[in-house]
């Protein structure tokens, strides 16, 4: 990941304390800073926590206050702290799982399924998720300057077949409103491109990132726009959250939500049951439940086919059809998101 610090501000005039911007800037970039702002004594922790993990640390403090102090095992806490536990080892788990090298047809444009390509369109995130599936990825070599853009622009013109484009990540929420209306912009010179779908976790860390500027951009744009917000946990559903993501939907964005199942965080199903029920509260229809990757450095939220299944059932026996998401894992070379149970 590239350091939030490098990002460029649009703005020359200083950020107030409140931006969104200043926010992510001012955020706890050690373990060590995490643990005393929560105040938790380290050696009283169940587990064993590492300090020296390549894959750094980065928490906004409007996330952390939202972790439960008292509870070593509190399931945000466990998504953002780094453990021991990462430098387990277990056969199958490789640096890039779904060999997305093999798809990364140019600088910052991953093609691998017929109808859509995959933008990265910032390196940097708000929070380092420690099950983060592109953990590894090499972001220096995926920057996105302007002979790059023009590069895909014109990669997207030769390929009608596509007609949806993601913005993805690091997180593309990492950049201001004013470079993704110059990207979006761009890409609506292409004119079989129908689809914007921005994935995203940035509302988590900081929901003030939802500005009033973004939500105009995505309604002004010519674009079928759908953003997927990833939320694993019910705790993550703060009342700012919910609020700014009510406002997006009744500025005619679609919402949609991917979880990815973890073990020891989520890994039941009364408390996905309760996050499907909050995220329709919200606005947001729940649309996957991703079985984790097999990334090395996350062996230890690995949840098993045959468990992931069960809770899944138990799930359908609870709520109305379209409160459940689709169990799903990603596997290389095949065309499409591979359900898990397809006929239940």
């Amino acid at each position: 990941m590239i350091p939030v610090s490098a990002i460029s501000l649009d703005s020359k005039s200083p950020l107030k304390a409140d931006h969104w911007q200043q926010q992510m800037a001012n955020s706890l970039k050690t373990a060590s800073e995490l643990l005393n702002y929560l105040v938790i004594d380290e050696q009283s922790l169940p587990y064993v926590v590492d300090h020296n993990q390549p894959f750094n640390t980065r928490v906004t403090r409007h996330l952390a206050d939202l972790i439960d102090a008292q509870d070593p095992y509190d399931p945000i806490l466990l998504q953002l702290l780094p453990t021991q536990h990462e430098n387990q080892q277990r056969e199958g788990f490789s640096l890039d799982p779904l060999m997305e090298q093999s798809y990364n047809v140019l600088p910052g444009l991953v093609h691998k399924y017929k109808n859509r390509a995959l933008l990265i369109v910032h390196q940097a995130c708000a929070i380092h998720c420690r099950y983060c599936f592109r953990r590894h990825f090499n972001y220096q070599d995926n920057g996105l300057n302007g002979q790059q853009r023009a590069d895909i622009i014109d990669y997207l013109q030769q390929h009608p077949e596509i007609n949806e484009i993601i913005f993805s990540g690091g997180d593309p929420l990492s950049l201001s409103d004013k470079k993704l209306q110059q990207l979006i912009e761009q890409l609506s010179e292409v004119r079989h491109l129908k689809n914007l779908r921005i994935h995203t976790r940035t509302p988590v860390a900081l929901p003030n990132r939802i500005t009033d500027e973004f939500m105009q951009l995505l309604a002004d744009c010519r674009f079928n726009t759908t953003l997927v917000t990833h939320i694993n946990h019910p705790n993550e559903l703060a009342v700012e959250l919910t609020e700014k993501l009510s406002l997006l939907k009744n500025s005619g964005v679609t919402l949609l939500n991917q979880s990815v199942l973890l073990k020891n965080i989520n890994d039941n199903a009364q408390t996905l049951c309760e996050l499907s029920e909050k995220l329709f509260d919200a606005g947001v229809l729940p649309y996957y439940l991703h079985t984790p990757d097999d990334v090395e450095g996350t062996q230890h939220f690995y949840v098993e086919r045959e468990a992931a299944i069960k809770i899944w059932q138990q799930m359908q026996a609870q709520l109305s059809g379209f409160l459940l998401p689709r169990l799903v894992k990603e596997i290389p070379q095949k065309q499409s998101k591979t359900w898990i149970i397809e006929n239940p």
